[in-house]
This record gives C-alpha cells, sequence and structure tokens, in this order.
C-alpha cells in the first residue's frame, strides 16, 4: 500500500505529461463549427455609418457565386495583418469579399479602410455582434467561404495567410465554381 502512495504522483504526472502531447499535437485553428454545409444565418446589417454608396450586408447577397465573408474590426491587430491576403483575394485572384465589422466604432472603421484600402464588395456593421454569434464567431478575424448556394463550406479562425489562402481556400473556391 505504501508503495502505491509513493508511485502515485508519479502516474499522476505521466498522465498529465500524455494529456499535454496529445493536446499539443492539435492544431487550434481547427475549430468544429456546426455551420459547415448549412445555410448562413439569415441576416441584413446596414452599411457603416457614413461609409461610401457600397451598401450594408445580407444573406441575400450571399447567394450566385461562391464568396468569402470575414469577419474583421479596426481594433483587431491579426485583422491589420491578414489585410494584404485579403486585398490580393480580391483584386487579384477574383474572389468576391464581403466584410462584416465587428463591434467598431463607425469612424474608427473607416479610418482604418481609409488607410489600409477597402477590398470589400460591401460591409456590413455589426455593432451589437449579435449576427457574428449567429455565424459562431469566436473572435476576430474569421472568415467563412460560401458556395453559390449561399452555404457556409470553410471556416478560416485567425488571419488568413498566404498558405491557408494558395493550399485550403483557393483550391475549394475553384471546385465550388466548377460544381
Amino acid at each position: 500500500m505504501r508503495r502505491l502512495l509513493y508511485l502515485l504522483p508519479f502516474l499522476l504526472f505521466i498522465g498529465v505529461g500524455v494529456a499535454f502531447y496529445l493536446g499539443f499535437q492539435r492544431d487550434p485553428r481547427d475549430i468544429p463549427s456546426a455551420l459547415i454545409d448549412k445555410p448562413a444565418p439569415t441576416f441584413d446589417l446596414p452599411a457603416i455609418p457614413g461609409q461610401p454608396a457600397t451598401g450594408g450586408l445580407s444573406s441575400a447577397k450571399l447567394t450566385g457565386d461562391v464568396t468569402l465573408v470575414n469577419v474583421f474590426a479596426s481594433w483587431c491587430i491579426p485583422c491589420k495583418a491578414e489585410h494584404p491576403v485579403i486585398t490580393r483575394l480580391s483584386r487579384e485572384q477574383g474572389v468576391t469579399v464581403f466584410g462584416i465589422n465587428y463591434k467598431d466604432k463607425p469612424e474608427d472603421a473607416l479610418t482604418w479602410l481609409a488607410r489600409n484600402g477597402n477590398p470589400y464588395a460591401a460591409i456590413g456593421a455589426d455593432q451589437d455582434g449579435r449576427v457574428s454569434i449567429d455565424w459562431g464567431v469566436y473572435g476576430v478575424p474569421e472568415s467563412y467561404l460560401i458556395d453559390r448556394q449561399g452555404r457556409i463550406r470553410f471556416k478560416h479562425v485567425g488571419p488568413l495567410t498566404p498558405k491557408v489562402v494558395e493550399e485550403q481556400l483557393l483550391p475549394m473556391v475553384k471546385h465550388l465554381r466548377q460544381g
């Protein structure tokens, strides 16, 4: 019995070590989404107050072509890092990108877009974050690939990188446009 008491801390240490090892094997961005292959949530967001004539964003705009919905905010540091990737997708790679501006002050969002460029075909202002909750947003940035029928086909948590775009997003866009 005494030996068992001496072995117990060692066995606990081994158990915790195995749990950590297995936990670090997972990619933290691989967050499952119950919305994959389901229709995008129904929503109708106004434009950012003072935004040029691109208008707001609604679920009605998400059908007819393969599109990307990017949830961003001016206060989000990773959003600034991914912005050149979003811009390249929109301007050079032929992907229509819509934006959901998450819990942002309108003047900050407009200043951010003026400074960094506006790659979005339309932007909806989600000032209270309720629409983003319907999308299952954990935090910004997050991006969702939408097929022609308005179904969510891919979700990426965190900033899009050139690697993710080249290896995952663009092949899926090509496949969805062929189908």
